[in-house]
């Protein structure tokens, strides 16, 4: 029998686990002590173990998807079809079910740049995700937040990033293999 199609995986499939991209799926590059994402494919570093990581969690029936912040665009440092190629990369090298990105700066106040919860909020909306079964994962205070204001448990992959730290995840890790294991083995 083949994979569900989409369709039969959104009826079927009511929790989900919310990633952070750079950091946590891809090496962020660091600059001062504060994380970057890859401007281009070249620099695009795939962290070991995620495709095996992130397919057995859909195998246990949560839906994986993507959420991340890209500001860059909105500066001008990368093109928003770099940000798209990078997906695609990503989406053939990584078997997730979505990918929601926010091109946004700070400034414009919008509700899908984290740490604002508006990505997970579409997503579960689109792909009828139950928020208070699911997982935020992520690497940096922002995603932490968001993923509290969603209504998530949460996870911080640990960073030691030079920027304000994230305050009372659910857990903290090292990876995302050791947050699906703690998920899988439902450890929250």
């Amino acid at each position: 029998m083949g994979r569900p199609g989409i369709e039969e995986r959104r009826r079927a499939v009511t929790r989900g686990v919310f990633v952070d991209r750079d950091g946590v799926i891809n090496r962020a590059l660091l600059k001062n002590g504060r994380a970057y994402a890859p401007t281009s494919l070249a620099e695009l570093d795939l962290i070991d173990g995620v495709p095996e990581t992130v397919r057995s969690l859909r195998q246990a029936g949560f839906l994986v998807i993507v959420v991340t912040n890209q500001p860059d665009v909105a500066t001008g440092v990368q093109s928003r079809e770099t940000v798209e190629a990078i997906h695609a990369h990503l989406r053939a090298r990584i078997d997730v079910d979505d990918i929601k990105a926010c091109f946004h700066v700070d400034g414009d106040q919008c509700a899908c740049r984290k740490p604002k919860p508006g990505m997970l909020l579409q997503a579960a909306e689109e792909w009828d995700v139950n928020l208070k079964q699911s997982y935020m994962v992520g690497d940096t205070w922002r995603d932490i937040e968001a993923g509290r204001a969603a209504g998530c448990k949460t996870i911080l992959v640990g960073s030691g990033y030079a920027e304000k730290p994230a305050l009372d995840p659910d857990a903290v890790v090292e990876s995302l293999r050791e947050a699906a294991a703690m998920i899988l083995a439902a450890a929250l």
